[in-house]
């Protein structure tokens, strides 16, 4: 009798531990916080730092990503690796990708931080072997190869890519991202590399359901090496994927190039001040809807109606770093205009009103819309006119 009230003992205390057990560990699920839903409590765009690397640990590409998940837009930032600063990290001036290279992901993101002014919460490593298997998984990148490559290096490396609009699996995707032929530029490998990040978007959002599904979606996280757990990882992918990365344009950071011991480093117009107010525009831009590249490329002439000297070609550097094509940057018929004005050549409001907030210009004229064939004169190619005057703020071009 007295062992079955002890057996009834043990079971019942088992009981309640495993209750006590299971309350547990639902509290502890209900207490989890979604770090995504969470930032978005503070802010309502996403900023996420993707880096491919290659075998070596070296970034070979990297791309500020932020979006605005309530209108599935977006738009990135590519930032080069030999962007120069002076980073605290090194303690020395250097190319930014090195403080990837040195202090990893953690740090690297953190001086990016530092770089645009922004908080970024999360970020994505992918290895290019992961890469090349994410692309297999993918169905492959579709990719605009202007020109057929067929090339040996001295090390004996073969680069074979087919021309035209094609769609390239892993192993030809590593090639597109590494080869550099012998009359390349820097501009031309950043430039491929910028094109198969938003082919790589443009596939996520493709397969989108495949991927997010409960059976598949392990095999996918499992390439992609991020400073959230998997789940979290799932949640910031489906909104991610949302985005029509066919709308993206990447966005450059402008600066001299300097030689510093050896290294060209591109150093950031006026300090670095130019980039940061760049990416806060963009920014405010994907919340207000007036995105400058979301459609097209507006093309401006920026007149100098001041005394200045340099006013206009400075001011140029502002604008091409905003994402506008500038076709001409010139004087104006006098110098004495006291208050900027723009002239809105194609009757596009919004597009004047954007262009307006990120040069602080409420002076918007709106010009008689002209035909493409209307002449040969910078109005008729324009979209926009700028006439700089003694009002503009001209922290960016003293």
């Amino acid at each position: 009798m007295n062992i079955s009230k002890q057996k009834s003992g043990v079971i019942f205390l088992f009981v309640i531990l495993l209750i006590i057990a299971s309350v547990g560990t639902f509290v502890a699920m209900s207490l989890r916080v979604d770090p995504v839903e969470e930032s978005l409590k503070s802010d309502p765009v996403i900023y996420t730092l993707w880096v491919i690397t290659d075998d070596d640990g070296n970034a070979l590409s990297t791309a500020l990503m932020f979006f605005y998940p309530s209108a599935s837009r977006g738009l990135y930032f590519d930032i080069l690796g030999n962007t120069g600063a002076i980073y605290k990290s090194l303690n020395r001036v250097d190319r930014i990708d090195a403080v990837y290279k040195e202090k990893g992901i953690d740090v690297y993101r953190q001086e990016i931080e530092s770089l645009v002014d922004k908080k970024i919460p999360f970020s994505i490593e992918i290895s290019l072997s992961d890469f090349s298997t994410l692309t297999d998984y993918l169905g492959g990148l579709n990719i605009f190869v202007p020109f057929p490559v067929d090339e040996k290096t001295e090390n004996g490396d073969l680069y074979l890519l087919p021309s035209g609009a094609v769609r390239l699996d892993g192993e030809k995707i590593r090639t597109f991202l590494t080869y550099r032929l012998e009359a390349e530029t820097d501009s031309d490998v950043n430039g491929r590399r910028e094109a198969v990040f938003v082919a790589f978007l443009s596939a996520l959002k493709e397969n989108r359901n495949k991927i997010l599904s409960k059976n598949n979606f392990a095999r996918y996280a499992a390439t992609l090496k991020s400073n959230i757990e998997e789940d979290n990882l799932k949640s910031l992918l489906e909104k991610v994927t949302d985005i029509d990365a066919e709308r993206l344009t990447a966005q450059p950071i402008t600066g001299t190039l300097r030689s510093v011991e050896g290294k060209t480093l591109l150093f950031p117009y006026y300090d670095g001040q130019l980039i940061k107010d760049v990416v806060n525009q963009g920014a405010t831009s994907l919340v207000s809807g007036e995105i400058t590249s979301a459609n097209r490329v507006y093309v401006l002439v920026i007149k100098n109606g001041t005394s200045q000297q340099g006013l206009a070609r400075n001011t140029s550097f502002l604008m091409a770093s905003a994402g506008y094509e500038i076709l001409e940057a010139v004087n104006a018929d006098r110098n004495d205009y006291t208050k900027t004005q723009i002239i809105n050549h194609i009757g596009n409001e919004e597009a004047a009103k954007a262009l307006g907030s990120f040069i602080r210009c409420t002076n918007i004229v709106n010009d008689q819309v002209l035909p493409e064939n209307a002449g040969a004169d910078s109005a008729a190619k324009a979209d926009f006119t700028i006439i700089l005057g003694r009002d503009f703020d001209g922290r960016y071009v003293k």
